[in-house]
């Protein structure tokens, strides 16, 4: 997934906090994440995210091709 597709996802989901887009899932973490630690069975896999502005608020989000899954954060500095 590229940087305008996550943009394009992240901004829905500031908007609506509901995003359809195809088969690919977002998930909200706690506030201030820039990694989630991603675990399926028992495995982990670190999910490392980029900084996104949308309407003068700051998220972080990662984006998994495991899971097919947007993970999301909002930063606590605006």
């Amino acid at each position: 997934m590229n940087q305008t597709e996550m943009l394009k996802i992240v901004e829905q989901y500031s908007r609506n906090a509901e995003v359809v887009e195809g088969a690919i899932k977002v998930t909200r973490v706690p506030d201030s994440k820039t990694v989630y630690v991603e675990t399926i069975g028992e495995a982990g896999r670190s999910i490392f995210f980029n900084e996104y502005k949308v309407d003068g608020k700051t998220y972080w989000a990662g984006y998994s091709t495991r899971s097919d899954t947007v993970f999301v954060s909002q930063s606590s500095r605006g």
